[in-house]
């Protein structure tokens, strides 16, 4: 395939709808759990005791619901398509508990006793039911006609019993779009080690304290996993770049990066470079010829979300702005990770970075930021995540010493979510306490 044809697929390409390879994020039962996968033909979604393949959702618009029915080869997922009329009927639904709910006051659960003898139906019968064809939703419904306490309990005991039996009986996959927001609160809720315990409220902290804007060049040091070099890039949105440094000669992992489903022009604005390259006085001089380590790595073999973009001249009349920035020539043909060439690493030298934004929890916050802020440029935001306080006030009193910078501040961010249903609002019972602390400053100007 022709890396013009690579270009015109890409445009034509509908990012509201899912593709043949894109990565998703499932939520199977309303965020009993959160599974993410890449979609192809032989993927599949293990729901209770069965595997379902998730060729079904491929074309598929984000927020698309799918539920389990009976197919030509068995169960499968089938998207659900709410009518007009469902919609009526939900809305007279909502009504009907409105008017209930003085009804629901003079009448409570005590004389209900639960001693499996409320449900006349059996699992012979279920089974039955299922082998003749029938739906979820129709086993739920047999369940609740055959319960002799249901129009006993009160409209949320009834709703509960309903969530219950269609959770196990009927369940649903909700097609999410992973983003920032999506991908930060689904590792927050499964893998939260792996992402440094970095919640949402503080990863916007993060990107507000370090002035992530369009046209930005922004040098991240990132060990959770890839999370912030994905939300510094989503921001950016392909006009600027963001450089991931690390220190040694290993890169820190950034395997979340592949989840954001980014296009070739903003993969191309992620880059990798050693801390022992950005601080070298040596400049290389970049090859006569042309061919640097660039045109190296887009003769290497890609995987199918990581096509290599076409030549500059070929993308001319598409993107005139990616023509005046110096970075989209020197680094057109590269992909997402990457190493850095020198003629783009020059340009940081020269101009500095215009913000540093550290999430390390794992190392020591004062001895990056006393090798990293001389990169970033004059009056530039840095900001720095630290899962406990200590090491961020031990970095704030060494920076007030060394006169480095100005405007420091530690923030303690703090999140509640808020239920809000018809005829009641109420805060989670449950909630995460801990979101960890943030040193936030501005950098001046190096003494002479």
């Amino acid at each position: 395939m022709s890396s013009t044809t690579i270009l015109q697929s890409d445009s034509r390409r509908n990012p509201r709808l899912t593709w043949e390879g894109c990565s998703v994020l499932l939520d199977v039962n309303d965020g009993d759990r959160l599974v993410f996968a890449r979609l192809s033909p032989a993927s599949t979604l293990k729901i209770g005791n069965k595997s379902f393949s998730l060729k079904p959702l491929i074309g598929c618009p984000f927020g698309s619901l799918f539920q389990i029915e009976n197919g030509e080869n068995g169960p499968q997922l089938a998207r659900v398509m709410p009518s007009r009329e469902e919609g009526i009927n939900c809305q007279e639904t909502e009504e009907m508990k409105e008017e209930q709910v003085t009804k629901d006051e003079l009448r409570d659960n005590r004389a209900l006793v639960d001693n499996n003898k409320a449900q006349s139906l059996s699992s012979e019968d279920i089974d039955a039911m299922r082998s003749q064809g029938a739906t979820g939703d129709e086993i739920v419904e047999a369940l609740i006609a055959n319960s002799a306490t249901f129009d006993k309990k009160t409209v949320f005991s009834q709703e509960k019993y309903r969530l219950r039996k269609q959770k196990k009986y009927a369940p649903r996959v909700l097609l999410r779009r992973p983003f920032t927001r999506s991908i930060c609160e689904a590792y927050f809720k499964k893998y939260p080690a792996r992402i440094g315990f970095l919640r949402l409220d503080a990863l916007s902290l993060l990107l507000s304290f370090g002035n992530v804007t369009a046209n930005s060049d922004v040098l991240v040091v990132d060990m959770v996993g890839g999370l912030l070099t994905g939300a510094v890039a989503e921001r950016l949105g392909g006009k600027g770049s963001v450089c991931n440094t690390y220190v040694g000669n290993t890169p820190n992992p950034m395997d979340i990066v592949r989840i954001f489903n980014f296009d070739d022009e903003i993969c191309s604005r992620i880059m990798r470079s050693s801390l022992a390259d950005l601080t070298s006085s040596q400049i290389e001089p970049t090859k006569p010829n042309g061919e640097n380590k660039v045109s190296e790595q887009a003769s290497q073999p890609v995987s199918m979300d990581e096509s290599p973009l076409p030549s500059t001249d070929q993308s001319s009349d598409l993107n005139s702005e990616s023509i005046v920035s110096p970075l989209t020539k020197v680094f057109k043909c590269a992909k997402a990770g990457d190493k850095a060439p020198p003629e783009v690493i020059n340009l940081w030298k020269e101009n500095g970075f215009t913000s540093l934004i550290i999430a390390a929890p794992q190392s020591d916050a004062w001895r990056l930021v006393k090798d990293l802020l001389p990169l970033v440029a004059s009056s530039a935001p840095f900001a720095i995540y630290h899962q406990y306080l200590q090491p961020l006030a031990t970095c704030m009193h060494k920076l007030q010493l060394e006169k480095m910078a100005i405007n420091l501040q530690i923030s303690e961010p703090w999140l509640r979510e808020y239920q809000v249903l018809p005829s009641r609002t109420h805060p989670f019972m449950q909630m995460n306490a801990f979101g960890g602390y943030i040193l936030s400053g501005t950098k001046i100007c190096d003494h002479q």
